[in-house]
């Protein structure tokens, strides 16, 4: 007898747009053997989600002016081929329209010159009001995730 297939069929969905936001990595943001800290990953995940913002309209300052903050809840990342001294990265950011709970940010970190993926992973972000207590997503921020959807 065959095992049977516990999993559910993942809903097909069409790819969501991104932006893509480059940066060169300067030295200071690599060990000596002239490699990309890893923390650095985490930095360039933020900048293409400010990117992301902008490109959608709105940026943090106008967000929390809105008395709403994103602090990350969870983050991932998972490395696939050393970003170094010099190398031009492009940061391809998207939002993704299933996350119900906040904000959910994927990314994928390249390497220019065709040389593939340096690194790819997510951040999830909670809303918080200004009293730090954990909020649902706001109509604004619903509208946000549905235009970046489009």
């Amino acid at each position: 007898m065959e095992p049977k297939n516990k999993t559910r069929p993942r809903k097909e969905s069409k790819p969501c747009p991104f932006t893509l936001t480059r940066c060169r990595v300067i030295y200071g943001d690599t060990d000596k053997m002239g490699v990309a800290y890893y923390a650095n990953y985490l930095r360039w995940f933020e900048i293409g989600r400010s990117e992301m913002f902008r490109f959608l309209k709105l940026s943090y300052k106008e967000i929390e002016k809105k008395g709403i903050f994103l602090p990350v809840a969870d983050v991932a990342c998972k490395f696939i081929s050393p970003a170094r001294y010099d190398d031009v990265l492009s940061i391809e950011t998207r939002v993704d329209p299933t996350f119900k709970a906040g904000i959910k940010f994927n990314y994928r970190i390249w390497l220019d010159d065709d040389r593939g993926l340096s690194a790819k992973g997510h951040t999830t972000h909670a809303c918080v009001n200004s009293r730090g207590k954990v909020t649902r997503p706001p109509e604004f921020i619903k509208e946000m995730v549905k235009m970046a959807a489009k």
